[in-house]
């Protein structure tokens, strides 16, 4: 008898313990049930995983009766797993993701990962505010081997369409950004970064577009040995030894980087409004790279689509400018891009295409040329195919070349107007 008693005890607990994870799981989904315009996404916790409204679930995490139950709990969500806390005296909700890791469209399919993101958030209504915490433990940096962190603080407002954050990273060692945002690169072992930045953003959720103002002083790099490239000869052919000066120098400074001639390395205006466009397009449709950049991609760090390539790259571009000089920069940059399959480097470019010098080109051809490099075998085929190029582009960058006069430059836009070569 007493078996029977504690067998029947033991299902009736069970049954209780059942009755009660069922009753929970359906008041949690219907009381983060979206609403029909509100914005959803799916949340899972442990074994379970139920569909909720985001800004419902962002007031009932912060509120202050039902935040003390969640802390200690962690949720897994695309950036990686949350574990909530709660500050009883400050009613502050605190986050912890480690490691937590986003993907860029525009920078690449490979996510930016970071060791640890800690946030507290505090609502005030539809009014959120709080701290951002990014840290590397054990980082590699100028100074030495420690824990570095990143600091700053955001604001959002929240309604039940999105959530609009603004965020203010805190002005810092450049060497810590990179030893948080990209800990793994191998020059950061032998690279003396200088300079300070900090960062204002602009994010919209779900959307994720955001925009981004970096400030940057006193940005300088050495320890990488680029001065060794001043003497580098190039294998794509005789060197173009093309001045400044030519047609087909100014042609490219106007085709892929019009303030080439003013920037340390890297073009923050250009950057913001690659940002933009690729965001439009979810994917790379605009490069944003300097001719410095592009010449550090061709010579040292290759062409993979991801955030490290980017930030190796921005490093030599940088250290180049203070060890070549904007003139060795660009004959380099002239006698090693790519303008086709197996074809690269001006000279080799010019003889191919119009079976004459580099420093021999029409003005109509040089930008021909230059206006090539954005894609040169798209080009090559348009050529072949429709007997011309991108004549749009071509104008553009016809009408973007500097240090001529109107004259010349009116004549140069009738001849992209009407010019015809033969296809090679």
């Amino acid at each position: 008898m007493l078996k029977k008693a504690l067998l029947y005890l033991l299902f009736a607990t069970l049954a209780l313990v059942l009755t009660a994870a069922i009753a929970a799981y359906l008041i949690l989904r219907l009381a983060l049930a979206p609403g029909p315009d509100e914005w959803p996404a799916r949340l899972k916790v442990g074994p379970v995983s139920v569909d909720v409204g985001v800004p419902t679930a962002i007031r009932l995490a912060t509120s202050s009766w039902f935040a003390p139950w969640i802390a200690g709990r962690t949720v897994e969500t695309g950036f990686g797993a949350v574990q909530f806390g709660w500050n009883e005296p400050t009613g502050t909700l605190e986050l912890q993701c480690a490691p937590c890791s986003a993907t860029v469209p525009s920078l690449g399919k490979t996510p930016i990962r970071v060791d640890r993101l800690k946030a507290t958030v505090r609502r005030d209504a539809g009014t959120l505010s709080g701290l951002l915490e990014a840290s590397a433990p054990g980082a590699v940096t100028t100074e030495g081997t420690g824990d570095v962190v990143l600091r700053g603080r955001w604001d959002g407002r929240l309604t039940q369409k999105n959530l609009q954050l603004d965020i203010r990273a805190d002005s810092a060692p450049i060497a810590h950004w990179y030893a948080v945002l990209a800990p793994d690169l191998p020059e950061l072992k032998r690279a003396r970064i200088g300079g300070t930045m900090g960062l204002r953003a602009h994010v919209a959720l779900p959307g994720g577009t955001y925009s981004l103002t970096p400030q940057i002083e006193g940005f300088t790099v050495d320890g990488l040995g680029t001065e060794a490239i001043a003497n580098a000869r190039t294998s794509c052919g005789p060197a173009s030894r093309l001045g400044s000066e030519s047609w087909l120098a100014r042609s490219v400074i106007s085709a892929e980087d019009q303030r080439f001639f003013n920037h340390p390395g890297y073009d923050l205006t250009e950057l913001a409004a690659s940002l933009e466009a690729n965001q439009k397009a979810s994917r790379t449709e605009r490069g944003g790279s300097t001719i410095s950049q592009q010449l550090a991609k061709i010579l040292v760090t290759g062409g993979e689509q991801n955030a490290d390539r980017k930030l190796r790259e921005l490093l030599y571009a940088v250290e180049m400018e203070q060890t070549l000089g904007k003139a060795r920069i660009l004959q380099l940059y002239l006698d090693n891009a790519p303008w086709g399959a197996r074809i690269c480097g001006a000279e080799t470019a010019a003889r191919t295409y119009f079976k004459r010098s580099a420093r021999n080109l029409e003005p109509v051809q040089a930008v021909w040329l230059a206006s090539m490099l954005t894609n040169p075998a798209l080009a090559v085929r348009k050529w072949q195919q429709d007997g011309n190029i991108n004549v749009e582009r071509a104008t553009k960058v016809a009408d973007g070349v500097r240090g001529i006069t109107k004259a010349q430059r009116d004549a140069l836009l009738k001849s992209v107007q009407a010019a015809k070569f033969a296809a090679p």
